[in-house]
């Protein structure tokens, strides 16, 4: 991933990362990039690719100050002074767009960094892009790094939005998972934001960790509903290749995640959720009203995002792109040029699956007008079987429908 050559395009107008650089971007991305920034609105994600520790389960692109140690130029605030100079390139390639309406601070473990350097982000943001009135800034948060503190300067910065990694409130089940953090200190982190005047506080689940009981997963969403946050998540646990979880299952230290498991527990969260006054606005996301993440709405309708630092994606008028992985060679690209790895112009067809991917895990779902004849054949049988249901104009998946939700999407896309 580090070396120069391997670098495919850079941006015309920028310096070239490398006189071996295979080829450059074409001058029509660079033009389709520019002139379709303005057309939606445009949202930052802010990649920090630092962790205390590695969880076993993780395979996000993240690294721990053992593994950075001996690479000169790879902390804080080396990492942070090439960020903002990622940002100021953005500026320059997409002109008078903004301001920005959603920033998201995610990572490994943003909370690593300084509320200072926080500032510093927000501020330059502010100065490249400017920030629209009420943008929604959130940063992610391990709960052991935070501190009342910590906390009230955040929000004296600028951010609005705390989303921390709960994953479970039962000791053993975060023991499985290599969390650092003990069950309760999440819920005492929900109150400290609520002290500093933070507008909206999510927690994350995780649901089928070996080990977890149905009764465990219980305590775990109800001490978020206790704790009266805002918006919560909850993902199935998913095995990545590489991982240390991953080599416990194949060795057969512990049994791989069951799916009929993690379906039940998918419909006790939305029971739970429901009955507190939580609304299912997307398949692993419940709000409560006018809370709904607006960054990762975002996402969902392919509105247009910049992704800032070490393997950060991109997507901005149909092209997507994604940058080198490590701190170091991103430091080194970004210094004469855009760090990025490579990059595709997403087809007619690309954009259309996309969309009906997308859409359809939205509580609002999809308008059945913008599905192609030969997939509006097949919604009246997945009505049928009791998976889509007419809402209006629109196409909604039901709760079983949402326990099926890759095979509803592939029959629509036949």
């Amino acid at each position: 991933m580090g070396s120069l050559s391997r670098v495919k395009r850079v941006i015309p107008g920028l310096l070239p990362l490398a006189d071996d650089a295979a080829t450059t971007w074409p001058a029509a991305v660079t033009d389709r990039i520019a002139a379709g920034a303005g057309d939606r609105g445009l949202s930052i994600y802010w990649h920090v690719p630092f962790c205390a520790t590695r969880c076993g389960y993780c395979d996000f692109n993240t690294y721990t100050p053992r593994e950075l140690d001996e690479v000169p130029g790879t902390g804080p605030a080396s990492y942070l002074a090439a960020a903002l100079v990622e940002l100021r390139r953005a500026r320059e390639l997409l002109g008078e767009v903004g301001p920005v309406r959603t920033v998201f601070v995610g990572g490994g473990t943003p909370t690593l960094l300084s509320s200072a350097q926080h500032a510093q982000l927000l501020a330059t943001i502010q100065a490249e892009f400017g920030l629209a009135p009420g943008a929604e800034v959130t940063t992610e948060a391990n709960p052991e790094t935070l501190s009342p503190r910590y906390l009230t300067e955040l929000r004296e910065a600028g951010y609005t939005r705390l989303s921390m990694g709960m994953q479970s409130a039962v000791p053993h089940v975060l023991a499985t998972l290599e969390r650092r953090h003990t069950p309760g200190r999440a819920l005492e982190a929900v109150r400290w934001a609520r002290a500093a005047g933070f507008e909206s506080i999510s927690l994350d689940l995780i649901h089928g960790t070996p080990g977890e009981s149905a009764q465990d997963w219980r305590t775990s969403v109800e001490a978020v509903i206790e704790a009266d946050t805002d918006h919560a998540s909850a993902y199935a646990l998913i095995v990545e290749p590489g991982t240390r979880l991953a080599a416990q299952i194949r060795r057969g230290q512990m049994p791989p995640p069951d799916d009929d498991d993690q379906a039940d527990k998918y419909l006790l969260a939305e029971e739970l959720f429901a009955q507190a006054g939580y609304q299912a606005y997307e398949l692993s996301n419940w709000a409560k009203e006018g809370h709904a993440c607006r960054h990762n709405l975002a996402y969902w309708r392919g509105d247009h995002w910049w992704g800032i630092g070490p393997g950060a994606h991109s997507h901005v008028a149909g092209v997507r792109w994604w940058n080198v992985k490590h701190p170091r060679a991103y430091a080194d690209r970004v210094a004469v040029g855009l760090p990025i790895e490579d990059h595709e112009v997403l087809s007619d067809e690309d954009t259309y699956v996309e969309k009906v991917m997308l859409e359809l895990r939205l509580a609002a779902g999809l308008r059945i007008a913008d599905l192609r004849e030969e997939g509006q054949r097949q919604v009246p049988d997945q009505i049928d079987r009791g998976l889509l249901q007419m809402v209006e104009d629109r196409i909604v998946l039901t709760q079983r429908g949402r326990l099926l939700a890759d095979a509803v999407i592939r029959s629509l896309l036949p």
